[in-house]
């Protein structure tokens, strides 16, 4: 069985790196947009056998509900990868042989980015990583047996994961794609983001209400 986990933390205090640009009701803004744009890509995905959300965010458990994904509920929040390696023992025991992770802030990510992760054939042990923009985070991880080896989100992320898949002896996959590598953590990101066409989606719309555009870029780059 393939499957997709969705691991979500609470917003209120979502992308601090970008506590010298934004207030903290816009970082709250900016994340609710991308979260949402990113469960819209979800739920065209056809490839997962099964979808589950980890979180204890209130919000994301009621979309989770009203899609029929399974809700993973955290009684604590400690870090991204014990949160991802908490859910992944969970799936291995419901029956999940590949797992595939992705984090919340994807605004460019369609169905069929996830859909060609999820088809890809990953003997087991086996891992498929996507990187961050930058090369140094990880934007998506399928790990055959989910609990191949413990995740290491954060700084250095991807050499840290490829590290312990090669650890691990499994065979590796480094794929790119630019939807998938386009997050938002910091300024440089969500400056790269203003380049991308967002007709249609939440994170588009919010940047607009914001006013947060390439003027916005131009004047707060001579700052």
């Amino acid at each position: 069985m393939r499957a997709l986990l969705l691991p979500i933390k609470n917003l209120e205090n979502a992308k601090q790196r970008l506590a010298g640009i934004l207030s903290p009701e816009q970082r709250f803004g900016l994340a609710q947009a991308m979260l949402a744009d990113t469960m819209r890509a979800i739920q065209g995905v056809r490839a997962a056998d099964k979808i589950f959300v980890a979180t204890n965010y209130e919000p994301a458990m009621r979309s989770a509900r009203e899609n029929g994904w399974e809700i993973l509920r955290e009684q604590q929040q400690i870090s991204e990868s014990d949160s991802v390696d908490a859910a992944s023992r969970i799936c291995e025991q419901q029956g999940v042989t590949a797992l595939l992770r992705l984090p919340l802030d994807l605004p460019l990510v369609q169905a069929r980015d996830v859909d060609e992760l999820l088809l890809l054939d990953c003997p087991a042990p086996g891992m498929v990583i996507v990187p961050s923009g930058d090369g140094t985070g990880t934007n998506a991880l399928l790990r055959t047996p989910p609990t191949l080896f413990p995740s290491r989100f954060g700084n250095g992320s991807f050499a840290k994961h490829l590290a312990e898949g090669r650890r691990a002896g499994a065979w590796v996959l480094e794929r790119r794609n630019a939807r998938l590598e386009m997050d938002v953590d910091d300024e440089s990101d969500l400056r790269a983001l203003l380049q991308h066409d967002l007709s249609g989606t939440e994170t588009g719309e919010w940047l607009q209400r914001n006013k947060i555009d390439a003027n916005w870029a131009r004047s707060s780059s001579g700052r």
